[in-house]
């Protein structure tokens, strides 16, 4: 019964919502210069997105998964998200909250339901030129679009869908910003505690450390600048830095680099053998924007992850997989299989898991005068194997509040490719947003 509750919950708030901000908005009006501003703020965000995965009955992480239940050629699954967010704000304090809980169902594993918060701080501000942020918040450093090496104290972005919003760690910061006439117009310093203890950051890394970070930043020039870092023992210690300028008034290129010391990855050799590699990481990207008369928006990006996988390690990885398949289909032992999966949990079946890729990204707003309406095209490829993912998407939003997108995503690769190797070869998806 409690498995239904957020579903039945998720329904209600769907069906009531829009009629109630409907209902309000008949029944009063009123002109919004004429009241004051309110300390209080509350809002959200409703999703529904069924998902249609085409399976790779062939392909290694489909073996792994479903070794024990196998699946037909298509897997369905219902997906739903209710984020909510509220702000008080009154003289020098600000109180912030995020909350995030996403529902999901599909045949093989039945309902799901996990909630957390994305953020939840508190902001103190006593000048200008000074501002005190404590508790669990996003940082957003970087410059990169799909990809940010130098977002030392963020999680990494999906590169399918880089403008969703992600959960943050808990910490205590502080803004010192100083403007200037000169060249260097503004400059910012913000330091960053981050605790790692039970039950504070415990997926940060390693525990019983207090991490310290920082960010400096210089407008110079019109070009923004940071220097970043990040050491404490969680993590290893990393140093970066980021750029971004307007070469004219609609072209940007940004670049961002960090250096990792002493990361850390298992690989397997042509054995099967598995072993840790230890070495320093020089992970960098660089990228353009553009934007046309006519409103068409072009990002481009390579990336460079020392910290990946070559095509070689890949290729031994998949190999394994297979091997312990075999295994099981004829001695029923799943030993092997249970080996890879904690390896495909360790990295090699993260997101973007190899060293070097190319992401480009069109994106037209209102072709033929077809108001509320953007399609897009991404291509993103595995430069070493030649793997690659095609995502078209439709977007339409001419319904006040609504946000309507109608994605699919194909993977296109050998066996033995990143993304070849994936359990699906398309995805076709259809989100349903409401904001309030």
């Amino acid at each position: 019964m409690k498995k239904h509750l957020g579903w039945a919950l998720f329904a209600l708030l769907v069906l009531f919502l829009p009629a109630a901000a409907a209902a309000a908005e008949e029944t009063y009006s009123f002109d919004a210069a004429e009241i004051e501003k309110k300390a209080w703020h509350f809002g959200g965000y409703l999703e529904v997105k069924p998902v249609l995965y085409g399976l790779d009955r062939d392909s290694a992480f489909y073996k792994l998964r479903f070794y024990d239940d196998p699946q037909g050629s298509t897997l369905p699954e219902a997906n739903g998200r209710v984020q909510l967010e509220g702000s008080f704000e009154k003289d020098i304090y600000r109180l912030y909250v995020k909350t995030n809980t996403d529902l999901k169902y599909s045949e093989p594993t039945g309902s799901s339901e996990h909630s957390v918060f994305y953020e939840a701080y508190g902001s103190l501000k006593p000048a200008e030129t000074l501002k005190i942020d404590v508790g669990k918040k996003t940082q957003k450093w970087g410059k990169g679009y799909a990809w940010n090496p130098a977002a030392f104290i963020d999680r990494p972005k999906d590169p399918d869908d880089p403008e969703l919003g992600m959960e943050g760690f808990i910490v205590g910061s502080l803004d010192f910003i100083r403007s200037f006439g000169g060249p260097l117009k503004t400059f910012s310093f913000t330091p960053v505690v981050v605790p790692v203890y039970d039950h504070i950051n415990d997926d940060f890394g390693n525990g019983n450390k207090l991490n310290f970070a920082g960010r400096f930043y210089f407008l110079l020039y019109d070009t923004d600048i940071d220097l970043m870092f990040l050491t404490g023992g969680s993590r290893s210690d990393r140093y970066g830095l980021d750029f971004s300028r307007n070469v004219t008034t609609n072209f940007e290129v940004h670049g961002e680099y960090a250096y990792v010391r002493n990361t850390r990855k298992n690989v397997l050799d042509t054995t099967g053998k598995v072993s840790q590699v230890e070495a320093d990481a020089h992970n960098y990207l660089v990228g353009i924007r553009h934007l046309t008369t006519f409103d068409l928006t072009t990002i481009v990006e390579y990336y460079h992850n020392d910290m990946g996988f070559s095509d070689d390690e890949r290729m031994n990885y998949i190999a394994s997989v297979d091997r312990a398949y075999d295994v099981f289909q004829t001695t029923g032992k799943t030993a092997a299989l249970t080996s890879a999966k904690n390896l495909a949990d360790g990295g090699y079946g993260k997101a973007n898991s190899g060293k070097d890729y190319l992401y480009f990204r069109l994106s037209q707003k209102e072709p033929f005068d077809l108001l509320y309406f953007t399609p897009s095209l991404t291509w993103m490829v595995n430069l070493a194997d030649r793997s690659y993912s095609l995502t078209p998407e439709l977007a339409y939003t001419g319904f006040t509040n609504w946000d309507l997108r109608f994605k699919t995503a194909f993977l296109v690769g050998g066996h033995d490719t990143e993304f070849g190797g994936k359990q699906n070869d398309y995805r076709a998806e259809l989100r349903i947003g409401y904001y309030f």
